[in-house]
């Protein structure tokens, strides 16, 4: 049994998750709270946020995020491929910084525009 705090709304509920009997998800007080339990015990993923050097004067980092979920095995890997990263403005909101991470089709977007 594992016991889980969901963070799918502000509520918080305490899930239960039993893998012994299919993933069965007690505690949730909706069925959002189901789903996070059994994928999070399952199959972690998460959104990924960060900062990217530019070529800016004004504005030398830029707020990145993923624009999907990752597997949570895999963020400090790719926290580590934005080390290499240097964004030339102009940048737009959802600019792709690195496409398709580790072939999952979620890429790194920009989450700032910065035009010069």
């Amino acid at each position: 049994m594992t016991h889980l705090i969901c963070i799918t709304c502000p509520k918080g509920c305490r899930l239960s998750v039993d893998e012994e009997n299919g993933y069965k998800v007690t505690g949730n007080s909706c069925p959002r709270g189901e789903e996070y339990g059994r994928n999070e015990v399952q199959n972690p993923v998460r959104v990924v946020t960060s900062t990217v050097r530019t070529a800016s004067d004004e504005y030398p980092r830029c707020p990145v995020k993923t624009n999907g979920a990752i597997p949570k095995g895999r963020m400090f890997e790719a926290m580590r491929l934005l080390d290499g990263v240097t964004l030339k403005p102009p940048i737009k909101v959802g600019d792709t910084v690195i496409k398709d991470l580790f072939g999952t089709g979620i890429d790194f977007v920009a989450a700032k525009s910065i035009k010069k």
